[in-house]
């Protein structure tokens, strides 16, 4: 997470900013899949004559544009648009071929810089030792028009059960939730889920899905991380 000496202030609208940083000089990305198996009879026996390139902006064009793997800042971007738990440098190299942890923390911090040369009303803050999209603080006002202040969250006596499983016992699937609660709990995860105070994580390996608490939680209840939750001697002198 950065702070105001360690950046730049933001430009105001229509102030003058200088020239992106240049691009990392990094190879072609793409997701850990397995690429399909092309049959040997597809492949020509005889030279064929080259076509000349599609001109920009036609359909062909644009085609082999989409058949192209997206570069590595564009994958990286989608990840943490996606959003869920923190994104570490472990679960990214562990989806995107061929990448270190260095070359994703360069990746982070280019994009970053980018956004706060392009003004843009979202950020990359570090948090639990993996990196999230969020507003910046000016910007805090329109999530709160559309989803509430964390002062009008009104939760149920078993959302605050079910959340309170989640925070201590995450990452935990439902199976683990409803054998704690002994009563079954997906429409209340499901409501968690859409407050925002809950996501859904799965790991690259993980048939089952797990659910995490999110930043939205965490300023729910004013605590900068999850250390901060009370431990069992806290809970004890309640």
């Amino acid at each position: 997470m950065t702070t105001d000496g360690e950046r730049p202030d933001e430009p105001e609208s229509g102030a003058a900013v200088g020239p992106p940083p240049a691009p990392l000089d990094l190879p072609t990305w793409e997701l850990d899949v397995e690429a399909p198996e092309l049959a040997s009879a597809a492949q020509p026996t005889t030279p064929v004559e080259e076509t000349p390139p599609a001109p920009s902006g036609s359909p062909a064009a644009e085609v082999k544009e989409e058949q192209a793997p997206p570069p590595l800042l564009r994958i990286l971007e989608a990840m943490l648009f996606v959003g869920g738990a923190p994104l570490t440098a472990v679960r990214a190299c562990d989806a995107i071929r061929g990448l270190s942890p260095d070359e994703f923390q360069q990746a982070i911090d280019l994009l970053e810089r980018n956004y706060r040369s392009q003004g843009r009303p979202y950020t990359i803050q570090l948090q639990e030792q993996g990196y999230v999209l969020t507003l910046r603080p000016r910007y805090a006002g329109i999530r709160e028009r559309l989803y509430g202040g964390p002062r009008e969250a009104r939760l149920s006596p078993a959302a605050v059960d079910v959340l309170s499983l989640v925070a201590y016992q995450q990452p935990a699937t439902r199976q683990e939730i409803d054998s704690l609660r002994g009563a079954d709990s997906g429409a209340v995860l499901r409501q968690l889920v859409r407050h925002g105070l809950v996501a859904l994580q799965r790991g690259h390996d993980d048939r089952e899905a797990h659910y995490v608490t999110t930043q939205r939680f965490l300023e729910l209840f004013h605590l900068r991380s999850l250390e901060d939750l009370p431990q069992t001697q806290d809970l004890q002198r309640l």
